[in-house]
């Protein structure tokens, strides 16, 4: 088999033409289908994320299949498929015979970064079509395009069984040293916000509604579009905390202030802890904003502004939240017994131990946070390398360029 630069060199030297995505590819809009309509089966359902909603028992693309996301968080996130697939809030992009599938893939995931670049509506932003068709692609011969590939492939297939032997050794060491360093954190967290000894200082009590004005979340009428296009207001969910953390400044979906009720926002530095569905979960939300209604939002009192320290709240939110786990309603949906939680009783020590407090708190968490969040450079690496590599295979000469 002819090597790369061999094929370049016998059937393109002089270049290759480049030409827009939209003159070579058909884009293709899946159908609409919701999960309370689908019919039980094995076939994907690909809708604006990154992984299949659910399944359905019919397909609406069969062989090889170019995916990108319609809406959502992942919208513009390109996939490829070889397995029947049903579309719904996506599209397809096939190419004409000009072009091999798989290079047409490669190519899309190389610019990945200038399709998410395309996204409109800061509500629920979308991805179309006619965005991608603007952007020009090269058309090398075939055999070119085959045999790169056929590198892809193989490098893909290298890069991911390396990675995964690399993260497997490196997560039995990570997973032992985090569970040691939450251990710690939880340790002298318990007993530093147990106030059974704090040298002979007196701690005021207070019943949670003493101490906080409380709100429930909601969600604004998805029915309603000036609710949600072009919206900036932050509106959280379980999934920002999943993926951003307990400290959130900005939210995966926004609303406009249409959609805000009485126009009221829950104000910066207040809280959101989950007290129906996944129960116990916190936030400290430092921007005024807005949250569904799985969400109680915390704001401490203004009698109690200088009383206490917003990151001593946060770090006895940790109690609150196993409290909570313990003290639900399970009559129909899952929720914290509110009349109870309102009696609760929170501590406010002095401002010198609550500092004190937060000082040790916030060193054990920054070990533990510094240990979450490096991805180990050999992995990055890996990645970068491989991102590199295919997009020095995928670039090439203009035709009768200089």
């Amino acid at each position: 088999m002819k090597n790369l630069d061999t094929l370049i060199q016998e059937l393109c030297p002089e270049g290759v033409e480049f030409v827009k995505l939209g003159e070579c590819c058909t884009f293709k809009r899946g159908t609409t289908i919701t999960a309370k309509n689908a019919i039980a089966g094995d076939v994907p359902v690909l809708a604006g994320g990154q992984k299949p909603a659910y399944y359905h028992n019919v397909s609406n693309r069969t062989g090889e299949t170019i995916v990108v996301a319609g809406s959502g968080a992942y919208a513009g996130y390109v996939s490829y498929w070889t397995i029947p697939v049903f579309l719904s809030d996506s599209f397809s992009v096939q190419p004409d015979n000009r072009l091999v599938v798989k290079f047409v893939y490669y190519y899309l995931k190389n610019i990945q970064q200038k399709i998410f670049a395309t996204k409109k509506g800061s509500g629920v932003p979308h991805v179309h079509g006619s965005s991608i068709a603007k952007f020009e692609i090269p058309l090398p011969p075939i055999e070119v395009q085959i045999e790169i590939v056929r590198i892809l492939d193989k490098f893909t297939s290298l890069e991911a069984e390396l990675e995964a032997e690399l993260e497997a050794e490196l997560e039995a060491e990570l997973e032992a040293e985090l569970d040691c360093r939450k251990r710690q954190y939880e340790y002298y967290r318990d007993k530093l916000l147990s106030f059974d000894n704090v040298g002979g200082q007196e701690v005021e009590w207070k019943k949670m509604s003493e101490v906080f004005d409380m709100r429930n979340g909601y969600t604004p009428s998805k029915a309603k579009a000036e609710y949600w296009e072009g919206g900036t207001i932050p509106w959280f969910r379980m999934e920002d905390i999943r993926e951003k953390g307990r400290i959130l400044s900005d939210s995966i979906q926004h609303i406009t202030m249409e959609g805000v009720k009485k126009g009221k926002l829950f104000p910066a530095n207040s809280f959101i802890l989950a007290t129906t569905a996944t129960i116990g979960e916190h936030a400290l939300v430092i921007a005024d904003s807005l949250a569904n209604q799985r969400f109680t939002n915390l704001t401490v009192r203004k009698s109690l502004s200088d009383s206490l320290l917003t990151k001593f709240v946060f770090h006895y939110m940790f109690i609150v939240d196993e409290w909570c786990k313990k003290n639900i309603n399970v009559s129909g949906f899952a929720s914290v017994d509110m009349n109870k939680f309102k009696k609760l009783e929170f501590p406010i020590p002095s401002l010198e131990e609550q500092h004190r407090i937060v000082n040790i708190l916030d060193r054990f968490e920054s070990l533990t946070t510094s240990l979450q969040s490096g991805l180990p450079a050999e992995i990055t690496a890996r990645r970068q390398q491989y991102e590199h590599y295919r997009d020095k295979l995928l670039t090439f000469k203009r035709k009768g360029a200089a």
